[in-house]
């Protein structure tokens, strides 16, 4: 049975009512970034051949990127190299071996899908359910949300766990963060039905904080020092979280069997999308992702990075090596850790724990923000996390892997502005040799002066390029054609193709909307413009058209003068610039239709963008969809 409850006022440290256990304190320093060293270089729990495959994804991106520079170079020095040419090189270099890392992990990855499925840690969803012998706490942490929805979720988990006969090895907690004083009021009605609906009373407990410092890694430090001591475990999860209670056990048994492994990740797959914009992302993720998510794990071993949920973490190892420093300097890059996952899995790795990802185990969801406004709004926050960790990655002691996940999330970001710098300077190298005459009898063409150079060897650059980009869609849907359920979950070969196909075109009519405003956030940051903390949004967007005009009015006005601009100076240049100047000109009645609910239901009626839990769902999902049903009636009924 779980601890004797204690139900009390605490002004201190919890606002409102608290419901929670005796405290088991456990204490969690603050780590040092310039002190500290490796302790395990090598885990028992890392691959065979970790070193190779290593080996595979470097030297292989390595070899394309100097394949494809020695390619664009022989197109530019029979004349010389300019510095213009010389700039244009530096960011060819730099995005190809971008996107040549990322075709290297999903070739990797894509045989990983087809021919093998990467079992480790003895975690094998196929084998009948474990015994579990230790205590998990299931940790949902929830700031500003909607309380019958929230706790709707939980109680789908409550009795998915209950279902697997060993509910007796876990507590629930709901951690609030909650500022607005009418919701915090709400979460305590919720949570008493919830105890009430459930029987829960004394395995489900609940508190809110009165100070909600450090966000939500604060929370959970929180947790950990007043109760971590009586739980070798905690599995995190987020306020849209999903997870069966199969998938929990196993996780948990997993880590019961390898006392040397900190975390273990599993691949939630993002489900319950109504718009479209939504119900594209969440195809793209069941197709893709797993490509993605199999190929980084095959190459992170023992050193995998952390998303910050659904995921099981070694509560000791986690409290003495995982406590976060403030970055010293004012904001944006100073003060509390943003992107905390990415720091904690580098600490605890740091210290000697294994961190795993296992991203065949399925039964681990989660929602994706419903318009493209929302996700940019929730990738501005994780643009300031993932700059901050360039004050992290130097820290002492980091295993080099570790190191390389900052790098690739701080990259990530600085990508946007770069391509927008190469597609200028690739007009502006034909401008400054030529110049404009609007008076000359063959009008300035950007792309009749690329043609002309090194005996087409731009075309072939641009045909290389393109394949490696694009090829993880292809991987994608070539492992779909292999995997019958899966095939038939995302409505057959021939929808899934329509699928993609649909996907492709609307996420590059939406590219340069999204490399805008990545640009801009990147220039906020370095600016020293906080991000600020907003509770996410998780209906169906409804974005008004004065929203629209506000945020992307200027964006569409000013490609809508951009291409009349070109094509009064050549049909050629506006021909060259149309990929970028159209996205940007369809800007709002692109954001507007994948925002609605009837346009990606649409869509569903004719199989478009299925994925299998839609087909065949789960029944933790369906659950859940039952509850949040009954909790929206009551409330319109009230």
């Amino acid at each position: 049975m779980s601890a004797t409850v204690i139900e009390a006022v605490a002004p201190v440290r919890d606002a409102g009512l608290a419901v929670l256990p005796a405290e088991s304190p456990l204490e969690m320093p603050e780590q040092s970034l310039r002190a500290g060293h490796l302790q395990v270089p090598r885990q028992r729990t890392s691959p065979l051949g970790i070193g190779l495959r290593r080996f595979y994804l470097i030297g292989g991106t390595a070899a394309m990127t100097l394949g494809a520079t020695w390619m664009m170079a022989s197109v530019m020095w029979a004349d010389g190299i300019s510095v213009l040419e010389a700039c244009l090189l530096v960011l060819f270099v730099l995005l190809f071996a971008w996107v040549a890392m990322s075709f290297a992990s999903a070739v990797a990855g894509f045989i990983s899908v087809v021919f093998g499925r990467g079992r480790k840690l003895g975690i094998d969803p196929d084998a009948p359910l474990p015994t579990l012998h230790s205590r998990t706490a299931l940790l949902m942490p929830t700031y500003n949300e909607d309380p019958r929805r929230l706790l709707a979720g939980l109680q789908a988990i409550y009795e998915s766990v209950a279902a697997t006969g060993q509910l007796d090895r876990f507590d629930f907690f709901i951690l609030s963060d909650t500022t607005r004083p009418a919701i915090g009021l709400a979460e305590e009605r919720e949570y008493a039905a919830l105890c009430e609906r459930t029987g829960g009373a004394g395995r489900i407990f609940y508190r809110r904080r009165a100070d909600n410092a450090g966000r939500k890694a604060g929370n959970i430090a929180d947790w950990v020092q007043r109760f971590g001591g009586d739980y070798p475990q905690m599995l995190i999860l987020d306020a849209d979280s999903l997870m069966a209670g199969d998938t929990i056990v196993r996780l948990v048994a997993g880590m019961e069997l390898n006392p040397d492994v900190g975390l273990i990740q599993s691949l939630p797959a993002v489900v319950n999308g109504h718009t479209l914009f939504a119900r594209m992302q969440q195809f793209g993720g069941r197709v893709y992702g797993p490509i993605i998510a199999y190929g980084v794990a095959w190459w992170h071993g023992a050193e995998s990075n952390y998303w910050g949920h659904n995921a099981v973490i070694r509560t000791r190892a986690f409290a003495a090596h995982a406590g976060l420093p403030a970055l010293p300097g004012r904001k944006p890059f100073g003060g509390h850790v943003l992107s905390h996952d990415f720091v904690e899995a580098a600490l605890m790795r740091r210290a000697g724990w294994a961190t795993h990802m296992v991203p065949y185990l399925q039964g681990s969801y989660e929602e994706g923000p419903p318009t493209l406004t929302d996700l940019l709004i929730r990738d501005r926050r994780w643009c300031q996390g993932n700059l901050q960790h360039a004050k992290v990655v130097t820290a002492r002691g980091l295993h080099w892997v570790s190191r390389m996940h900052m790098m690739i999330g701080i990259g990530h970001y600085f990508t946007a502005p770069m391509w927008a710098m190469l597609m200028l300077i690739g007009i502006g190298i034909p401008l400054a040799g030529n110049g404009i005459d609007l008076a000359a009898e063959i009008p300035f063409s950007p792309a009749r002066y690329w043609h002309a150079q090194g005996d087409n060897g731009v075309l072939w650059v641009f045909a290389l390029t393109m394949g490696v980009l694009l090829a993880p869609k292809v991987l994608g849907y070539l492992a779909l054609l292999f995997n019958p359920v899966e095939r038939r979950g995302c409505g057959g070969a021939l929808r899934a193709l329509l699928s993609i196909l649909l996907e492709t075109v609307l996420a590059a009519l939406m590219a340069p909307v999204v490399m805008y405003l990545q640009s801009r956030g990147v220039a906020e940051v370095l600016a020293g413009k906080d991000s600020g903390w907003d509770a996410q949004q998780r209906d169906d967007g409804k974005i008004s058209w004065i929203a629209l005009i506000k945020g992307y009015g200027g964006l569409s006005l000013f490609g809508l003068l951009a291409g009349v601009m070109a094509y009064m100076v050549s049909p050629s240049l506006a021909a060259w610039m149309a990929p970028v100047v159209i996205g940007m000109v369809l800007a709002i009645p692109v954001v507007a239709l994948t925002s609605l609910r009837r346009a990606g239901e649409g869509l569903q009626r004719l199989g478009i963008f299925a994925i299998p839990e839609e087909i065949a769902p789960p029944a933790v999902m369906v659950r859940a969809a039952e509850l949040r049903r009954a909790a929206a009636q009551a409330a319109a009924a009230e």
